[in-house]
């Protein structure tokens, strides 16, 4: 019986575990002040008239962050008659505004992309990778949605058209009402973004 009773507690223990590694995968965006590459101050209060906000994590010279632009701008591009805002932000250390500036202009970024100089967006949200995507209910401060924004690209692979639409179907869901169910999407594809 005692045997039993240690199984259960075991059990129970990884349960709950599971359950908070699974809650903490979605966390909530804290406020903030950055500056972004054009030299605006963006805080979490200037996307409360919005009904979400999408952040992207960009890295400077970053081979899938660069190839998923075109992906990310097609997607707000979609989106246009929602109230949803669309941005960036580089929480690389190694990175600084002049350089970000620099990459926006070879790259035709039309986004402004926030310089998260203390990387408190990156460690407040658990970035791990760029060309990872974050869909906030600005007022809630609550994520919605983390992953990537489609299949397309991958480690040493890239499909001419994607077969899945992770951020699209985000949306979608989250603007009738629903709930992303994250079992269903696999880990963002992106350069490491180092936390210190």
């Amino acid at each position: 019986m005692k045997l039993l009773s240690k199984v259960l507690a075991v059990m129970a223990l990884t349960i709950s575990s599971i359950s908070v590694i699974a809650d903490d995968w979605l966390r909530s965006i804290p406020e903030f002040e950055l500056t972004d590459h054009l030299g605006k101050t963006h805080t979490l209060d200037d996307y409360t008239k919005y009904d979400y906000a999408v952040f992207y994590v960009q890295g400077v010279g970053c081979p899938i962050a660069r190839i998923a632009l075109p992906n990310y701008r097609e997607v707000r591009d979609e989106y246009t008659d929602s109230n949803i805002a669309f941005t960036m932000f580089n929480s690389n250390i190694q990175d600084n505004l002049p350089r970000i500036a620099r990459e926006a202009e070879e790259f035709g970024i039309d986004f402004p992309i926030m310089k998260d100089e203390e990387q408190e967006l990156a460690k407040a949200l658990g970035v791990e990778r760029t060309a990872e995507v974050f869909v906030v209910e600005p007022r809630s401060r609550e994520v919605l949605y983390r992953g990537p924004i489609n299949d397309q690209l991958g480690y040493e692979t890239q499909r001419n058209v994607a077969n899945k639409h992770y951020l699209k179907d985000a949306l979608d869901t989250i603007i009738a009402g629903g709930q992303v169910d994250m079992d269903d999407v696999p880990e963002s594809k992106g350069c490491l973004v180092a936390i210190f």
